[in-house]
């Protein structure tokens, strides 16, 4: 029997399957090889997060990868119509980025909070100005996305007495269901997007929503970018419907550096990195040899996204 082909769409730094020796046969490829080297291929392990030349690539008809594995929760930027009508299996690198994500927001709502960007400022500038700050406990926190990043959120904003309501694509325990969102968004100090990109949350935070929040409330968007529609949020920032927000995400990444976002009243952007923490390569590496011993010994595949949906259905 022939040894499995793993195709790697690579970036740096290089996974490491060391493990994979003698088990399968690692080939790699760039954006402008991967066409040519797909038909061929077992395995695809889309190491290249933010590349989207598997949509470009992937071949309608004919040979092509039984399974595709991404290092990344998100999996819109590889899935194209083909994909998605294939009987390939996608995965996604679910288990890795929660809890730093989470780490993430909690630091942010944190330094917002406590006003730390304005004392950054001030120790820069050697000046003493005595200020007040915000208490978190008892807030409100309405975090958009009920997938494993969003409760993760939701888990640790409660560890500080913030009292978080989460909102996902379907009701069920816990978990509230789209016609909640302008109510609970209404309300709440801290709107937390953390959802995946699909047809439906596409452009979903606009004008209208914007401008339904509190003018003390704050935006984090730990996402994807398109979930925001951009020129909105930067209208309410300037006109001061609410209190400030932060960005990791973007429509374009990375943000130009003539972007107006840059220099927003009340904006903190930062470069896509909630969920990059020390040691995540090795992890995703690992994670993926993990589930490429499933599927060589015809095991069931683990983190196995919903192509219609775009992400791995909860539980």
């Amino acid at each position: 029997m022939p040894v499995p082909i793993v195709l790697v769409l690579d970036a740096d730094p290089l996974p490491r399957l060391g493990r994979l020796t003698g088990r399968a046969r690692v080939v790699h490829a760039d954006e402008g090889t991967l066409a040519g080297l797909l038909p061929s291929a077992d395995v695809l392990l889309v190491w290249d997060r933010a590349s989207h030349a598997v949509r470009e690539a992937w071949p309608g008809d004919g040979s092509r990868p039984r399974w595709v594995h991404a290092a990344s929760v998100g999996v819109d930027h590889l899935l194209c119509p083909e994909l998605a009508a294939s009987d390939t299996v996608v995965t996604n690198a679910r288990g890795v980025f929660e809890r730093p994500v989470a780490e993430y927001v909690v630091a942010l709502v944190l330094a917002i909070a406590k006003d730390l960007p304005r004392t950054l400022g001030l120790q820069r500038e050697r000046t003493w100005q005595h200020r007040e700050t915000r208490r978190l406990a008892g807030t409100r926190a309405c975090v958009v996305g009920s997938g494993p990043v969003g409760r993760a959120i939701a888990r640790s904003l409660k560890a500080l007495d913030v009292i978080p309501a989460v909102v996902g694509r379907v009701p069920r325990t816990g978990i509230h269901g789209p016609d909640d969102l302008d109510r609970l968004m209404s309300r709440a100090d801290w709107v937390i997007a953390a959802a995946p990109l699909t047809s439906r949350t596409h452009g979903m935070f606009d004008a209208r929503r914007f401008g339904m929040m509190q003018p003390s409330a704050y935006f984090l968007n730990v996402g994807r970018g398109e979930l925001v529609v951009e020129d909105a949020l930067a209208e309410a920032l300037s006109r001061r419907w609410i209190a400030g927000a932060a960005l990791d995400v973007f429509a374009a990444e990375p943000l130009p550096a003539d972007s107006p976002l840059w220099r927003l009243p009340g904006l903190l952007v930062s470069p896509h990195m909630a969920g990059d923490t020390v040691g995540r390569w090795d992890e995703l590496g690992a994670q993926f040899v993990e589930l490429y011993e499933r599927w060589a010994a015809g095991r069931t595949l683990l983190n196995v996204v919903d192509k219609q949906h775009g992400y791995v259905p909860g539980h």
